[in-house]
């Protein structure tokens, strides 16, 4: 026996005769069973291969046909267990994976019928399992779960449902599984010696002792089983030590009747273990039981022996009415007072729950009743009803709370309920509300669009009112003469005036006026208790000169956005009073002058001062500054930061970029430092102690073109967690290879949490060079799976790209297959996703190329088209979606107070949650758009960032920003200073589409050689699935066991046909003329994987081999996860290019000049670095590779899944970099050339050979003889070296 998992492991054996498993069953069903091992044997097929070839014809021949994966009864969701006998007994023969091929129309009688089982069992996502009934087909439930994902095609779906992989979210029992750690509550259980009482008149016998919930059950060993047994509460109980007997406890319960029960064990070990346990059950009152999503069909019999269970939660089951523990039997519970029985589908109301008399409260939502019986009464009658719900509010003079959250109101006047105390009627479409002001305390009704609210008389109990997000032009009267008001929210309104009241208030104590259109506000004259003001975004010129000397209570001050120039005096007297904290003055036009004016807020934690005009920062300013923990000075035009910074010892976070520092600060003496942002300036050299403070985990240097760091900096810096640089370009001749039509930049920020959870893919070169890739994945609360989408998705896109080229459908495909590739992960976590990709446009003559958009969540991304923001996704939120809201609605979803759905997300649509289903879908919002030259920049962000910025707002923040890392670092400085405290994520890219990007080669320009791309590289020593490539210039965090130069520059990482050649050969033989993206030549149909910031080799064994290769190639050495080639420089012109059959002249493939001459030649890339040959391909061999599954024929399937030819991977010719040793962590040292490496012609050579050169170039020239007269010179070189 051995154990696989369900998905990668287990391949299927090849069909064996017809006698054997694929026999046919009584119904037209045909069944295989296969054996599973962990170490399959060798000829064992593919995973995509797991039929035989009748198999496969059988399927093929209608799209009902179809295959159910039946699983044993002792199999789980994490393991499959099998048996190798197909003839086995029952109980083994439970354990085994039977491929049962069936139609649609097959019901699930007929397979048990087959299969000689009373019932299949059903599983969704891992979790509930329930009873199929005799007349469901399972096929057609694959089928239609499919469909309802997203899956249009029914080829798709026929061929999506063979897949072992969706067992993850769906799979068949022939037996109901066992979960023994959800449904069995038995805490200890054995035989042992009891003695009854506390005398000893009773002897001891040996008794089946089981602690149970909160009762210890003595029963008969032979008689256990019905139902003869004594039970003792243990609630209030005691627990006692024996000391007459060894190794025995005395458990006796509690009151005036109390019995004792004497059980001597065996050991000290078994003593200890049942003394812990008992006493936490005597000690802890077991009230509440939640048995939700637990597939069951009655409740467990042991839960009745506990008579103190006051709630109990049976959501999400299948429970049955008339069963020895059914629904029929709860009234034995005599202290019930909770009971949750919602999402059952019980179809009729239980009535012996109306004769529960302690019951008070009752969930009976999602049942599908059609009517109540009349002895609900009792229930009514009994209880004392704090709210209900009637039609005409206005006959109920005692409601004091009302939730009208989330529906479509227009208009709402409840005058008439002079008792109301607290009203929630926000996310509606109020336009005007009218309500009663007697008892009233708190009033939420943001998001609507009010212009009036009337409230009379005068609240004067009201303490807090939100009425933010609406269309408000300026505050109501009411509010300003309310006397407790304590916290008032008119936010994202069209107010244009603060009324004197308000500001003066004397109980006010957080007043939030963001996004209006204040100008002016009043001058304080008196001392008000104001602690939280927010101000940002309005059109502030100047703050009152009295606000920090009148509000000494001030705490909190966010005044960005604005047009600020100056700032008031802290105080008037020499000594400051001032208590402000927390300061935002981000975006606003301060100068130098408004620094000495900081000095006066000596408690000053948080300062943010970026984007302004800020030249200098005065050392003797920042000296007083001993408070500040966090300090943002980005975007301004700062040289240096001062020395005196040192002196702020909790400074733990120093964000800095975008200015013109050429000096390290002195910042790595600071004991309490975690976070260094220093990236876009002009730093040369970095001067560190030999020792860095242990605090510091992230240091980002990034965009500082001028920086070089020596290998004794580096590796000092291998010991921070998270080191972002940049990977200095190779020398190369020619700096117009990398495409010109677009650059992408990337900021990721964690804000005030531990964990970053945001992940980004980009890659600016796909999919034969001549398109890009970009995404943004935010897992809100994890990042497993951000990770494992950044690791899989750009492959999935590529192989869904060869199979169609209807946008929509690779599009809506990659998003579903990836969903199914989260596997187990994807169960209880998600994650939204967005997804670009840009590629030539074939449809549209007068486009260069389209962009085309897929997202699910809240992931956004905006073009900038002529200066104005033009969205291209869809927001899935239950808030912003009302069409997804009354889908979610419709399914009987819960919808929570907080607005999400079963109170886990805000996402309606998002990749993951599966456990959600039919809820949360994976399928994607889908837009294509023809990019034009008016088109500048496309912006990429999470959902923390556009919370905080409006389209409008992000595109004229960066659209004059030369550098894409400097613009995407600007949008994640904005958010943080506009309150973010999330995670935030945001990408820029621009994009030069148009005549002028033409890179082409004319003129007969010489092909360029290796060349380097200016990227970024990030090294974190966290081990997380997320690994940037060299070429994406993506500065995220690294996670891998391999260095970045192991990533970046081995024969592993994956395989590109990006058209850049190079080598020793290059003047020697014809090449095809370079073109650019606008421009591609015609393609040969040969199939590669493009370089991901996220695809590397993490399967690669100890011997540097795939673990399906059979040999070592021929001239590779491997060291582990290290790949070199060892190649006769001497003998570089390749054994194939002689042999290599000629192509016909009537071949159909567009070929050019050197096609003629009977040989085809193909620029292969095999690395980062570039160093490419030129690799003769045959016409065969061409037609052959036009296919991905045929390519495979041909050539070695790596570890990482590229494709390398078997023979032509003996002419690779890898230049290899030198790269310091890594000591401890992960980095990567910036690649220099060394002299040894070069390839010197001494002087008095020269003129010889370029004398042998041209004579090989004129011999390359001569017209070839025809193949029967052709002869085999041996090749002879002579190269001076």
């Amino acid at each position: 026996m051995g154990e696989v998992e369900p998905g990668p492991a287990g391949p299927l054996e090849p069909p064996e005769p017809p006698e054997a498993p694929a026999s046919r069953r009584p119904g037209g069903i045909r069944v295989l069973k296969r054996n599973m091992k962990r170490n399959g044997s060798r000829n064992c097929l593919n995973r995509r291969s797991r039929f035989g070839s009748r198999e496969r014809d059988w399927l093929r021949e209608d799209v009902k046909r179809g295959c159910v994966y039946l699983y044993g009864a002792d199999t789980t969701t994490a393991t499959t267990t099998t048996t190798t006998s197909s003839s086995s007994s029952s109980s083994s023969s439970s354990s085994d994976l039977h491929l049962v091929l069936c139609t649609v129309e097959t019901p699930a009688s007929e397979i048990c019928a087959g299969e000689r089982r009373e019932s299949l069992y059903l599983q969704l996502h891992g979790d509930l399992v329930r009873r199929l009934e005799p007349t469901e087909r399972p096929l057609q439930i694959v089928y239609d779960y499919l469909s309802r994902l997203g899956f249009d095609d029914p080829v798709r779906i026929q061929e999506e449902a063979t897949n072992p992989d969706l067992g993850c979210m769906i799979r068949f029992y022939g037996e109901k599984p066992c979960h023994m750690d959800h449904l069995d509550r038995i805490l200890l259980s054995g035989i042992y010696n009891v003695r009854k009482g506390k005398t000893q008149l009773h002897k001891w016998a040996e008794r089946l002792v089981v602690l149970c919930g909160t009762c210890l059950i003595v029963s008969s060993v032979k008689d256990c089983q019905t139902g003869k047994m004594h039970i003792l509460p243990l609630v209030g109980g005691k627990i006692e030590e024996v000391k007459r007997r060894q190794y025995s406890l005395a458990f006796s319960s509690a009151g005036a009747q109390a019995q004792t029960y004497h059980v001597s064990f065996e050991t000290l070990a078994e003593y200890q273990r049942w003394q812990r346990q008992a006493s936490k059950v005597v000690s802890q009152r077991i009230s509440t039981v939640d048995l939700s999503c637990y597939s069951l069909e009655e409740v467990p019999e042991h839960l009745f022996y506990s008579q103190d269970i006051t709630y109990l939660n049976l959501r999400h089951n299948f429970m049955q009415l008339e069963r020895p523990g059914g629904l029929d039997t709860l009234y034995k519970f005599s202290q019930l007072k909770g009971l949750n029985l919602s999402h059952n589908k019980l179809g009729l109301f239980p009535i012996l729950l109306c004769e529960i008399s302690t019951l008070t409260e009752l969930n009976l939502s999602c049942n599908g009743f059609h009517d109540l019986p009349s002895q609900i009464g009792n229930l009514l009658k009994m209880n004392h009803l704090k709210t209900m719900v009637i039609e005409n509010l206005e006959g109920n003079k005692h409601v004091t709370h009302v939730d009208l959250r989330d529906n479509r109101l227009t208009d709402l006047d409840l005058s008439s309920l002079c008792s109301l105390e607290q009203l929630h009627c926000g996310r509606n479409q109020l336009r005007e509300l009218t309500l009663s002001g007697f008892s009233l305390r708190t009033l939420y009704a943001s998001s609507n669009r009010l212009t009036s609210v009337n409230v009379y008389p005068v609240p004067s109990l009201l303490t807090s009112l939100d009425l933010s997000r609406n269309l408000l032009e300026c505050v109501p009267d009411w509010a300003c003469e309310a006397k407790k008001i304590e916290v008032l929210d008119v936010s994202y309104n069209l107010l244009t005036e603060v009324p004197v009241r308000i500001l003066s208030s004397l109980s006010l104590r957080k007043l939030m006026l963001g996004h209006n259109h204040v100008q002016n506000l009043p001058t304080l004259v008196e001392h008000i208790p104001l602690e939280v003001l927010d101000l940002q975004h309005n059109a502030l010129t100047r703050l009152p000169d009295t606000l920090f000397s009148k509000a000494l209570n001030l705490r909190y001050l966010n005044a960005s956005a604005n047009s600020l120039e100056s700032l008031p005096s802290a105080c008037t007297e020499e000594e400051s009073l001032s208590m402000l904290q927390l300061l935002y003055l981000t975006n606003n036009l301060l100068t130098d002058q408004c620094i000495p004016v900081l000095v006066g807020h000596l408690h000053l934690r948080i300062l943010h001062l970026a984007n302004n005009q800020l030249q200098t920062f005065p050392a003797s300013k920042l000296n007083k500054l001993e408070q500040l923990e966090e300090l943002n000075l980005s975007g301004n035009k700062l040289k240096t930061i001062p020395t005196t910074i040192a002196n702020c010892k909790r400074l733990h976070t120093l964000v800095a970029h975008s200015n013109n520092i050429s000096i390290f600060p002195e910042i790595l003496q600071l004991p309490q430092i975690q976070f260094v942002d220093l990236s876009c300036n002009d730093l040369t050299e970095i001067l560190i102690p030999e020792a860095l403070p242990a605090t510091l985990q992230d240091l980002d240097l990034t965009g500082n073109t001028n920086l070089v760091l020596e290998h004794k900096t580096l590796d000092i810096f291998s010991h921070i967690t998270t080191l972002k640089i940049d990977q200095k370009p190779l020398p190369t001749t020619d700096s117009t290879v990398t495409s010109t039509f677009w650059s992408h930049g990337l900021a990721e920020m964690a804000g005030q949490r531990n964990k970053l959870c945001v992940s980004a893919l980009a890659m600016d070169s796909f999919a034969e060079g001549v398109g890009a890739v970009y995404g943004m994945f935010d897992g809100d609360r994890n990042e497993e799976l951000p990770r494992l989408l950044q690791c899989t998705m750009a492959d999935v896109l590529l192989e869904e790209v060869q199979q169609s080229t209807n946008d929509t459908v690779f599009m809506a495909n990659t998003f579903l297959v990836s969903h199914r590739k989260l596997g187990m992960a994807g169960q209880k976590l998600g994650s939204s996703a967005l997804l670009c990709y840009i590629r030539p446009d074939t449809a549209d003559p007068a486009s260069s190329f389209s962009l085309t958009v897929a997202n699910v969540g809240t992931c956004q991304a905006v073009l900038c088209r002529g200066g104005k923001p033009v969205p291209l996704s869809k927001v899935f939120s239950l808030e912003q979606d009302p069409e997804e809201a009354q889908r979610v609605k419709d399914q009987k979803a819960i919808i929570t107070e907080d607005n999400k759905v079963n109170g886990v997300t805000c996402c309606t649509r998002m990749l993951g949650c599966t456990y959600l289903y039919p809820w949360i879908l994976p399928k994607p919002h889908i837009s294509s758009t023809p990019l034009t030259i008016q088109d500048e920049l496309l912006i990429l962000g999470n959902k923390a960032l556009w919370e905080h910025l409006s389209y409008t707002e992000a595109v004229n923040a960066v659209r004059h920003v030369q550098d894409p890392l400097a613009a995407a670092k600007k949008l994640c400085t904005l958010a943080q200073s506009y309150g973010c405290q999330d995670n935030v994520g945001a990408m820029v890219v621009y994009l030069n589409i148009g005549e002028e990007g033409c890179t082409c080669e004319m003129n007969g320009l010489t092909l360029p050689g290796p060349v380097g791309f200016a990227s970024t590289t990030t090294i974190k020593d966290a081990p997380k699935p997320a690994t940037p490539s060299s070429s994406s210039g993506i500065a995220s965090e690294f996670s891998s066991e391999i260095s970045t130069s192991e990533v970046s520059s081995e024969v592993g990482s994956t395989a590109s046909d990006e058209h850049n050649a190079g080598g020793l050969d290059t003047a020697l033989l014809p090449r095809p003329e370079r073109r650019c993206s606008l421009h591609p030549t015609p393609t040969f149909g040969l199939f590669q994987r493009q370089p991901s910031c996220a695809t590397f080799s993490s399967n690669q064994s100890d011997n540097g081999l795939d673990s399906d290769d059979d040999q070592p190639v021929e001239g590779v050495i491997t060291n582990g996860s290290k790949v070199e080639v060892e190649v006769d420089i001497h003998c570089c012109r390749g054994r194939d290019l002689e042999n290599s059959p000629p192509l016909v002249e009537s071949s159909p493939t567009p070929c050019s000049e050197e096609h003629a001459r009977g040989s085809c030649f193909g620029i292969r890339r095999q690395n980062s670095v570039n160093s490419g040959i030129l690799l003769p391909m045959s016409k065969d061999r061409m037609e052959l590779q036009k296919s991905p599954s045929t390519s495979c024929l041909y050539g070695k399937k790596l570890s990482n899944g590229s494709i390398v030819p078997l023979e032509d991977s003996l002419n690779l010719i890898e230049v290899a970099t030198e790269v310091p040793k890594r000591k401890t962590g992960y980095f990567a040292a910036p690649t220099q050339m060394e002299p040894e490496d070069q390839f010197v012609v001494p002087r008095d050579l020269e003129e010889e050979v370029k004398e042998q050169m041209k004579q090989h170039q004129d011999s390359r020239l001569e017209p070839e003889p025809h193949e029967e007269d052709r002869t085999e010179p041996p090749e002879e070189f002579d190269t001076a070296l």
